[in-house]
Parts: C-alpha cells; structure tokens; sequence
C-alpha cells in the first residue's frame, strides 16, 4: 500500500529516488528555454524556404515518440496537413517525396526509428532527424541528401525525462512548416509556467496543498481509467499511463472520449469497480492488507471541447460515481493549445514519480526494457 507519509519528507523522497526523477521532472522549463537556445534555425529557415509538405510524419517511440503526440495535439484537428506519428518498424505505404518525415530518439540508436527512417529515405522523403550527436540516427539521416539534423543534448537524463529537450525542436519545426501557432516567445511563456508548476508540485510543498501528490497516491491506490478530452486531452492521458507504466511499474488504462464512451465503459460494472456502499470512507486503507486496487476514474479535460464532448465527459463521471467509482478531474489551464498541454502533462509527471515513491519504488529502472532488448539483439 502507498505510504504518504514519505510524500511530506524531502529527504525521504531524496533518498528514495536515486535516479533524480523528481529533480529531472522540475527541469522542464529549463529543458524547453535549452533546446532554444541551442536549435539552428538557420535550418529552420530552410525547412520553411521548402515549403508544407502533403504530411509531417513524426516517428519515435516510447519518451521519444510522445513528442509526435504534443505535435499532434497542440495543431489540433484544424492543422492544414496531417501530423502523422508512427511507432513501429514500418513507414506507411503512401509516404514519398511530398512529405516529411522526423525521426526522433533521444538516445540516437531506437532500432524502430532508424528503421524507419532509412525507409523514408529511401523513398525520398524530406529527411530531419533530431537526437543525440554522433549517434547512429545522425549518421543514416545525413546519408541521404539533403536531409536535415537537429542535435539534443538529454544531459544524462532518461528519454521519457526529456520531453520538452525532444519536442522543442519537433514543435518548431512544425511551426516552420506552418503547421501549429507555435513561436519562441509562446515556447518561453510555457517555460515559465513549467517553472511555476515545478514549484507548486514540487516535494517541499505538503500533500493537503500538492495536487500532484494527491493523485500520485490515488494512482498508487486505485487501477486508473485515465480519459481524455480532445486532443489535447488525449495526448496528456496517453503520457500518463505511459510515465505510470515507466516510473510507477504500474499498469493504467488510457482512453478518450467519446470512443472510451463506447466499449471501455462498460468496465463501470466489472468485478474491477466500486459498490455504492462504500463503508467507512475514513477508513486507512493501510491496515487492509487484502485490499485490491479497484477503478478510479480520471478525466484530463481540455477547456476546449466539442459540446457533445463535454457532456459526455460530465455523464461519464456522474455514471462513475452512481456505481461507487471514485472520479479525478484534471482541468487544462492556460489559451494557447500549448500551454494547455503543458498544464495536463506536468501534474501527469509529478503524480507518476510520486506515485512510485509512496510505493517504495525506485522510478528510475526499465530493466524489463532493457531485458527484452538484450533477448533480440
């Protein structure tokens, strides 16, 4: 069972968390004001001097790849072109010299990523790749003509700590291609207010004031529907089952409405949900060592949703609680679709490592990753 005591214990916290996740969380801001300073938007500017593409295909996978989900979201669905993310080893069959394909992998070597890159180039794509220096990625990206390459620097840190290192540059480019409303200015103003949310969900502030603590533990305790509204929604909901997966080592289920409105639903009366007689609901759930983790639904809204959307999303948390099943509802701040993400992904984040914290768990290792890759190499 989760422990909240150690979430009102800096140095607990500390020790329990080896790898830095916490401190590499907090670094958002800066991660975003770094991968400015150093992108070459001279090769921005010849991005643009080549003109929109049919497509943008993004291709990356795990932390890496999220950031063609940011892409995605902050276009929207009213982006004049498709924003394409592709995870696997396979390029779709229509791709060929009237789009742009960026890879993305923050260590440089993802074998998916290279794979389809190579294939992109080889069908004569509009070639970017963005990832390490001297990297594996780099070097097939540059054999291909007049292809273009964006270094990053992760600074040690894991892929999926290094979002806003690796989609900086993805976002910039789509704003060079006239795809998303994405400035340097409007990158800075997300910077800072990844710095006040750094601030606020951070481990000095106490959990009865922390909403990133809070849900670290309802993650910790409940099995998480997580759904999302919009795109924007969506891609914060995906990335938090994704960081609770990675982190926590806990699985969660991610949805969207309204599709989640039509099979995942159902779930509501599954042996999995609540009841309505819900006993003493003061009760320290610590001493019932048989207790199970049951369903928790959490709804990442975005504040702008369709109106079917939105009713949907506000019967689905009535339906919830009429079976006794506990309902989270993160709301997305900010105008710009930008920092409208930025908002839901950050408190997703937070929770995440809090969530393995309060679980003894140390956020840092994928060893099954690492496993499976030493079983197919």
């Amino acid at each position: 069972m989760a422990d909240d005591l150690i979430l009102d214990d800096p140095d607990a916290l500390d020790a329990a968390d080896p790898g830095g996740a916490l401190r590499a969380t907090a670094t958002s801001g800066a991660q975003i004001r770094t991968a400015l300073s150093t992108l070459d938007h001279s090769e921005l500017d010849r991005i643009a001097a080549e003109g929109r593409p049919r497509s943008l295909v993004i291709t990356g996978m795990g932390g890496s790849g999220i950031s063609a989900d940011v892409c995605a979201a902050v276009a929207g669905t009213g982006a004049p072109i498709p924003v394409v993310p592709v995870r696997g080893y396979v390029l779709p069959g229509w791709v060929g010299p009237m789009d742009v394909v960026v890879g993305v992998s923050c260590s440089g070597s993802t074998e998916e990523t290279v794979a389809v890159v190579d294939e992109a180039g080889r069908r004569g794509a509009r070639l970017v790749g963005i990832a390490s220096a001297g990297s594996p990625l780099e070097e097939r990206v540059r054999s291909y003509g007049d292809s273009m390459f964006f270094a990053v620097d992760a600074q040690g840190r894991m892929p999926r700590l290094s979002l806003w290192t690796l989609a900086t540059p993805v976002l910039m480019i789509a704003s060079a291609l006239g795809i998303a409303d994405v400035t340097p200015s409007g990158l800075n103003a997300t910077a800072d207010a990844l710095d006040e949310w750094a601030l606020a969900y951070g481990p000095n502030v106490a959990l009865v004031d922390n909403p990133a603590k809070d849900l670290g533990l309802e993650f910790a305790a409940d099995l998480p529907m997580v759904w999302g509204t919009g795109e924007i929604g969506a891609a914060a909901a995906y990335r938090a089952v994704c960081q609770l997966a990675e982190n926590a080592k806990l699985l969660a289920v991610h949805g969207v409405i309204p599709e989640a409105n039509h099979n995942q639903v159902v779930a509501f009366d599954g042996p999995l949900a609540g009841s309505e007689d819900l006993g003493d609901i003061f009760r320290d759930r610590v001493e019932e060592p048989d207790a199970q983790r049951r369903l928790r639904l959490v709804l990442m809204r975005d504040s702008e949703e369709h109106p079917q959307v939105a009713r949907r999303a506000d019967a689905s948390r009535a339906l919830a609680e009429s079976r006794g099943i506990p309902v989270t509802v993160i709301n997305a701040s900010g105008e710009a679709p930008l920092l409208r993400v930025a908002s839901l992904l950050a408190i997703g984040d937070f929770a995440s490592v809090y969530a393995a914290l309060s679980l003894g768990v140390d956020p840092t290792p994928i060893g099954p990753i690492n496993e499976l890759k030493d079983r197919i190499a």
